[in-house]
């Protein structure tokens, strides 16, 4: 697969990652000869989080063998303070069978106020220089679902990599975000390249985020038929046509009223609901097991049986969203997958 610069870090990586969630849900066995055959074909980028379950276990089974310094290999740590940092990064170096891990991301930095914990004295960051100083970290890196706190990490100059949200749904990353990137010689790692699984055609998901050089999309992969269909589209350098530029305008505007940023601006729900969480119930299920779905959504979609219809969070919405009834629509989604899952 044709490589392609990083940013300022100057690895070459291929032109699309390989994205470590859904592997949670492959059995071990599965999931270790899938890593190894995603290497094979030409993929030496692979990003995964400490969050993801087994997944750090499972991409170390299967890049052992392979010449660790031709493997990029990108993590995450959700912690705020050092250290609990410390202990994610260790723990992820053990799992990834790894004395090194390239890009190591502050996981979602996602609001003010984890903003300005993990930037604190004894915060996440701290941990995360010190990481880079000792050599277990080469490159410090952050992921974000909040656009306007991305854009000031961005230009903090305190990391070398971002990840954002970007698809050709979502965005709202092209207009600013990736000429940013570009401007200050950063990596971009487009995150949910096809909606989080919400987007089906993998052709129109990748010749749309083709035409952006500086970006490197990051798709979840979960079977080794989903790699070869993306490496296909890719070996190929598709242009966007005109008949995909209608169909994308034509997908905005259906998924336009519905479509949750997750950039919290609705919160906080005067009933404790976390509505972005709760408006993942369809993502979730796609993505991951039902035993990991429940565990990240289903409480959420508990809470927002709550609901009181007082509005609160759609006046806040940036982007007008009838949250009440988006609610409604994800809880009876929620039950119909829990009911025949």
């Amino acid at each position: 697969m044709e490589k392609v610069r990083l940013g300022r870090t100057g690895l070459m990586v291929s032109r699309v990652a390989f994205g470590g969630i859904p592997i949670m849900r492959v059995p071990v066995g599965d999931a270790v000869r899938l890593v190894r055959e995603t290497v094979t074909l030409g993929v030496n980028f692979i990003d995964t989080a400490h969050v993801y379950a087994d997944s750090e276990e499972k991409i170390g089974g299967g890049i052992k063998g392979f010449q660790r310094e031709e493997l990029v290999l990108a993590s995450k740590s959700p912690a705020n303070d050092r250290k609990t940092f410390d202990e994610h990064l260790n723990l992820s170096l053990k799992r990834l069978g790894v004395d090194y891990i390239d890009i190591y991301q502050l996981h979602n930095v996602a609001s003010p106020e984890r903003r300005d914990a993990v930037f604190a004295p004894g915060g996440a960051f701290e941990g995360l220089r010190e990481a880079v100083k000792a050599g277990k970290v080469r490159f410090p890196a952050f992921s974000s679902h909040h656009l306007p706190i991305a854009l000031g990490l961005m230009k903090s100059g305190k990391f070398d990599v971002a990840q954002l949200p970007f698809n050709y749904i979502d965005h709202d990353a092209e207009k600013e975000a990736i000429p940013l990137a570009k401007e200050l010689d950063m990596g971009f790692i487009a995150m949910k390249p096809m909606g989080g699984g919400l987007l089906d055609d993998a052709g129109l998901s990748f010749r749309y985020l083709l035409q952006y050089e500086n970006i490197v999309p990051d798709p979840g992969i979960e079977n080794i038929k989903e790699i070869r269909e993306i490496f296909g589209i890719v070996e190929k350098r598709p242009c966007l046509t005109t008949d995909d530029r209608e169909k994308i305008q034509k997908l905005r505007v259906e998924f336009g009223p519905s479509w949750c940023h997750r950039c919290d601006y609705c919160q906080p729900c005067p009933q404790g609901i976390p509505i972005s969480m709760a408006l993942g119930a369809r993502s979730g299920l796609k993505r991951f097991t039902l035993e990991r779905a429940r565990s990240m959504v289903g409480s959420a979609i508990e809470k927002a049986k709550s609901c009181v219809e007082c509005r609160v969070c759609v006046s806040r919405c940036p982007y007008h969203l009838e949250i009440p009834k988006l609610l409604k629509e994800n809880i009876t989604y929620w039950q119909q997958g829990v009911s025949s899952g």
